[in-house]
């Protein structure tokens, strides 16, 4: 299974609130941090806000802010609210499955246990968990400006 961009931007955006709750951040600043694009970070962050997840505050001076402490945000309900599809296989949609093999496969069970194990995974883990202060002589790594996908 693979993340969305949107979802991986929405876990950074996080993440970065997390890191610095000291201070108001700027959506610019993470996109530079992150050499995201700031128009796919602007979504994020109002879908975030309008989640109660965070707050935002306009004009001179401001910006976002966890609303909830890192330790009540679990991971796997973030990757729930930013990710739109979870059908590893056709046959998780009824309404679109046209394999022959669906009467007799199997591999239907197998997959929907993955899913469910790879969430308890990340039901266990907290933005407090994956979040810190960066060290301040930390590498920081160039990614792609990709497309961030809107739910």
């Amino acid at each position: 299974m693979r993340l969305s961009d949107y979802t991986d931007y929405t876990l950074r955006v996080l993440m970065y609130c997390a890191a610095h709750r000291d201070r108001l951040v700027t959506i610019a600043e993470i996109a530079d941090g992150h050499q995201v694009s700031k128009n796919h970070l602007m979504k994020i962050v109002n879908d975030l806000a309008r989640q109660g997840v965070i707050e935002t505050t306009r004009g001179r001076g401001g910006g976002l802010r966890l609303l909830k402490a890192p330790a009540d945000v679990r991971v796997g309900d973030v990757v729930r609210d930013a990710e739109t599809d979870f059908r590893l296989v056709e046959c998780f949609d009824a309404a679109s499955d046209t394999c022959t093999l669906t009467p007799r496969c199997r591999l239907k069970g197998v997959m929907r246990a993955a899913m469910k194990a790879w969430f308890a995974e990340l039901d266990r883990v907290t933005l407090a968990d994956i979040a810190g202060p960066m060290p301040a002589n930390a590498v920081r790594v160039a990614l792609p400006v990709g497309r961030a996908k809107r739910r």
